[in-house]
């Protein structure tokens, strides 16, 4: 786990092995969000670039027989 530090700007770094394995691009965007008391960072990707993405999601479901 690597520690970032937020300047006097507000801006914080994303370290270059996170920016590798998630292939953060200089002028990508980021939807941030509070949630459960952190920040998170979420990458707007472009719809394009979502084909495929869920390819091998486990789509069986159990379904209650009242709901058939």
């Amino acid at each position: 786990m690597t520690t970032v530090t937020v300047s006097p700007k507000y801006q914080v770094v994303i370290p270059e092995d996170v920016r590798k394995s998630m292939g953060v691009r200089p002028g990508e965007k980021f939807q941030v969000m509070n949630y459960d008391g952190r920040v998170q960072l979420i990458p707007l990707r472009k719809m394009r670039e979502m084909k495929g993405w869920l390819r091998g999601m486990d789509t069986a479901l159990t379904r209650e027989a009242d709901r058939l």
